[in-house]
């Protein structure tokens, strides 16, 4: 019988990539990048929604 995976919904904002590593231009002592690390204020960083039902009732 065939495996069904579990149906959740992606975040429509950030497309399911919601942390993504953007450099500043500059570079540390040691010659890495200095990077901010931003996340999606949609799904607060987990890349899925709720379902617009329990979204409403605050779920």
């Amino acid at each position: 019988m065939p495996q069904h995976a579990p149906n959740t919904r992606v975040c429509r904002d950030c497309d399911g990539f919601a942390t993504a590593a953007i450099t500043t231009g500059t570079r540390h002592t040691d010659g890495t990048r200095a990077t901010l690390r931003v996340t999606c204020p949609i799904c607060k960083g987990t890349g899925h929604t709720a379902p617009a039902a329990l979204a409403r009732t605050g779920r």
